[in-house]
């Protein structure tokens, strides 16, 4: 159940990726897969950590992928970023 609240948030967080410019790599669906796997990963190391499984939910298993999505829209943003700077691209 903890993996469905953690794709649940990390995709009900990712629609507000439309209020930033788009500069995701892949553009909206680098968006939602950045968002997403964000959410999994940190919730999965959350409830690592406290030693949990995967049926023992409560509210800090929705926090915890907050940080995630944050980390993955962030890091997808700064690659896509990254790749439309012209100081950056391949001169022939």
């Amino acid at each position: 159940m903890a993996i469905v609240i953690w794709l649940i948030v990390g995709l009900a967080l990712w629609h507000l990726t439309i209020f930033v410019p788009d500069h995701f790599w892949g553009g909206i669906v680098g968006a939602l897969l950045g968002s997403v796997g964000g959410a999994l990963v940190t919730g999965a190391i959350v409830q690592v950590a406290l030693g949990r499984g995967l049926n023992d939910v409560d509210m800090l298993t929705f926090l915890a992928a907050i940080p995630g999505f944050l980390a993955g829209a962030y890091l997808v943003y700064r690659i896509g970023e990254r790749t439309e700077d012209p100081e950056f691209q391949l001169q022939d």
